[in-house]
């Protein structure tokens, strides 16, 4: 027998002794872990792969952003990533500042005070929608496929009380009164009702906690951070992955102050959902909450707008864009660059080495910068 062979039947050997000790048969899920970024370091990152690998028996972690992968910056190990993600070398993977596109947003995991209890925050980093309303009825889709990937058969939903609850309440009835299917939970506060307050935030009242980005973003970051005061992100698993329509790859996220033991549960987290089927799940709930009039909902929603908001902007006439802007938040990019289409200023967006952009022609940048300056986008 070669060195070679007795190596893979050690190997195989060794897969079977795991997999009797956890219970878990079948292949581990390969989980990407990007290194770069975090305020605590790269030994921070790679001790969350160790313990993630050391707790849980079904999945590997592949460290993307080491020296021998030549990583300059953060958008060079999205890069690889990506493309280990679209050839199948990885089933899912846990970054932070990745830039999703418009309509999906990250469904976030977390340990509530009150009792332990864990939910779902939906959602925690993203764009649904530039509309308020729109984006919180999209979002609940969205936690509503992710509560069912983890295993929750009939998630509850509750809606924060944050501005435009009511309406979003309105809307998910008339869905459910239209066919699709889903469970309110009920407040536990004397008056009840489907709209949550901070009582039953702590509490965990919901499996799904349905609230605009922003908030869901703040939220995460006072579930886990709380105990340490703010520096470092302790408990949960983290800000989750992004889910929306067609989008096609489980890319969870964590952010800068998140600690190892929430990296190594965000880790697990993409394991999960990459087990639960997540991405077929979201096509699945996105399909039948269609069929109930989702898409005739958010169209009346938006025709109530004003007109200039309801105005499609028309896209310039292409550029080759060779200049940078940077220092825009990921949650205004989309608004940003089209602020310049409306000025005939062809952009893109894209992820530079510290953070989200604003692509132009050189021959624009000047007039650019100013524009988005006058617009509020940059000092």
């Amino acid at each position: 027998m070669t060195e070679n062979v007795k190596k893979r039947v050690a190997g195989v050997f060794n897969e079977v002794a795991a997999a009797i000790e956890s219970g878990e048969f079948g292949d581990k899920k390969k989980i990407g872990l990007t290194l770069l970024d975090s305020e605590h370091g790269v030994d921070e990152l790679k001790k969350a792969a160790e313990i993630a690998e050391n707790n849980y028996n079904d999945l590997e972690v592949d460290l993307i952003g080491c020296e021998e992968e030549k990583c300059s910056c953060l958008a060079d190990a999205h890069s690889i990533m990506d493309q280990k993600l679209d050839n199948n070398e990885l089933d899912a993977a846990v970054t932070l500042h990745y830039s999703f596109p418009l309509g999906v947003s990250t469904v976030g995991r977390v340990v509530t005070p009150g009792q332990g209890k864990e939910m779902l925050i939906a959602t925690t980093t993203g764009t649904t929608d530039t509309n308020r309303v729109p984006s919180m009825l999209k979002n609940t889709i969205y936690g509503i496929a992710a509560a069912k990937s983890l295993g929750i058969e009939k998630p509850t939903v509750g809606i924060l009380n944050v501005e435009g609850a009511r309406l979003v309440e309105k809307n998910l009835q008339k869905l459910k009164e239209n066919g699709y299917e889903f469970e309110f939970a009920t407040s536990v506060r004397a008056d009840g009702g489907s709209v949550m307050r901070g009582n039953d935030l702590l509490l965990g009242v919901p499996d799904v906690m349905v609230t605009d980005t922003l908030t869901g973003n703040m939220l995460m970051k006072v579930f886990s951070a709380f105990n340490t005061g703010g520096q470092y992100e302790a408990v949960g698993y983290g800000y989750g992955p992004g889910v929306g329509d067609n989008f096609d790859k489980l890319i969870g996220i964590i952010s800068r102050a998140s600690g190892a033991p929430v990296i190594a549960n965000a880790i697990k987290f993409m394991a999960e959902v990459s087990k639960g089927n997540l991405l077929e799940i979201t096509k699945a709930e996105i399909k039948a909450a269609n069929n109930a009039g989702l898409k005739d909902i958010i169209s009346e929603l938006k025709s109530s707008s004003s007109a200039a908001e309801a105005e499609a902007v028309k896209e310039p006439n292409k550029k080759v864009t060779d200049e940078e802007i940077s220092g825009i938040d990921i949650l205004e990019i989309e608004a940003a660059k089209e602020s310049l289409w409306k000025k005939d200023i062809y952009a893109e967006t894209g992820m530079g080495c510290t953070g989200p952009v604003i692509l132009i022609a050189e021959a624009d940048e000047e007039k650019a910068r100013a524009e988005l300056k006058k617009a509020g986008f940059i000092e």
